[in-house]
């Protein structure tokens, strides 16, 4: 069995790993969600940057037990991609996620991919996801019904435009690496997962939206489980 620090992308919170944890619990796992990332909530005056976010997780992963699986999702790869070379990560595994060269920031990569049509810079240092609610729907989660993701979509949070603008340290990494690619990701190219993905020791693929952990849990844990 296995201890998994789970880290949630952007927009979100802890709450993103609902269907997950009892899941690997239940396959005899220890499970930490990290709650928040300091970059996303409520308060835009309030927000940290990758930094911030990163020192987080690493209290995630020193209070563990064991060397951790470090799973990130989305912008939560920028964060774990921080801890490439801790002493205490075991694995790390990127779902759908952001995996920076050193050096690279999210918008560095984004300018590479299709324009954000579910989300953009505001005046207060954020980034909001739009109200155009079937919009977001159709681009992060079309294969979650409606009627499920409307709530989770209205859970959205504003994320800084700091996190989304600070490079990435990207230290040289000294644990094998995952990626899981989401092939039906509307949101996420998938040549840019996969391009991403051919650094990885392990590629693992589900035919997901960027939102697995809603639309597939049962076959995302099922990955997460041959993880070791």
């Amino acid at each position: 069995m296995a201890t998994y620090v789970l880290v949630h992308g952007g927009f979100v919170g802890g709450w993103y790993w609902d269907e997950v944890r009892p899941r690997l619990e239940k396959a005899g796992h220890t499970v930490d969600v990290v709650p928040q990332l300091p970059s996303s909530g409520p308060d835009p005056s309030a927000l940290g940057d990758l930094v911030a976010d990163a020192e987080v997780v690493r209290r995630h992963v020193g209070s563990a037990e064991e060397p951790v699986v470090l799973v990130g999702h989305s912008y939560g790869g920028m964060v774990i991609t921080e801890l490439a070379d801790h002493p205490d990560v075991a694995h790390s595994v990127y779902v759908a996620a952001f995996w920076p060269a050193r050096g690279a920031s999210v918008f560095d990569m984004l300018s590479t991919m299709p324009p954000l049509t579910w989300a953009a810079p505001q005046d207060d240092g954020t980034m909001r996801v739009t109200d155009d609610l079937a919009e977001a729907h159709r681009a992060l989660c079309a294969d979650v019904p409606w009627d499920r993701a409307e709530p989770l979509l209205r859970r959205a949070r504003p994320q800084s435009l700091a996190s989304a603008v600070a490079p990435s340290s990207a230290p040289d990494r000294t644990h094998p690496v995952t990626y899981v690619i989401c092939e039906d990701d509307a949101t996420f190219p998938v040549t840019a997962q996969e391009a991403m993905a051919a650094a990885a020791d392990h590629v693992e693929r589900l035919p997901s939206s960027h939102a697995p952990m809603f639309s597939m849990p049962d076959r995302l844990v099922e990955v997460l489980d041959r993880v070791r």
